[in-house]
């Protein structure tokens, strides 16, 4: 079973891009930092951002999409309003059908990671709700994020 530090010496040059997420009032809890959950929305901001930057997901006529299988994080340090959120973004593996991004979020401007964890996309076809092997724009676009076995 993996450490509960797993990840807490991530640094920024171990991930292939960075895309910035602003916090908002609403993701602060009665503690003062960002709610546990609201990682996870960041997690998926900053990978459909990549996709959309990249001209990979159509969000109403992309004929194959990708759905959530599994996500997991690791937290290492607070974030809080108005903290700006640096994501770290590769693929640790690409599969025939799915992707494993790995993620790491930094608060702007420190070395130290926030969280750490991973987010993985398994492809379908959208009427179908099928798994549906990663088409080869996807493929070939996503290559300079991969890390791992592809």
């Amino acid at each position: 079973m993996a450490g509960m530090n797993e990840g807490a010496a991530a640094i920024r040059a171990d991930y292939r891009q960075l895309v910035e997420v602003p916090t908002r009032w609403a993701d602060n809890d009665s503690y003062g930092h960002v709610n546990n959950a609201t990682y996870y929305s960041y997690f998926d901001t900053a990978v459909n951002l990549v996709l959309i930057g990249r001209g990979l997901l159509d969000l109403h006529r992309s004929e194959i999409i990708s759905m959530v299988a599994e996500t997991l994080c690791r937290f290492h340090r607070a974030l809080t309003f108005p903290d700006v959120v640096e994501a770290g973004l590769r693929i640790g593996r690409m599969g025939r059908s799915s992707v494993r991004w790995e993620i790491a979020l930094f608060r702007r401007g420190d070395a130290e990671v926030a969280a750490t964890g991973h987010f993985i996309h398994v492809y379908v076809d959208r009427s179908m709700r099928r798994p549906a092997p990663i088409p080869d724009d996807v493929r070939d676009a996503l290559a300079d994020l991969v890390v791992g076995p592809a």
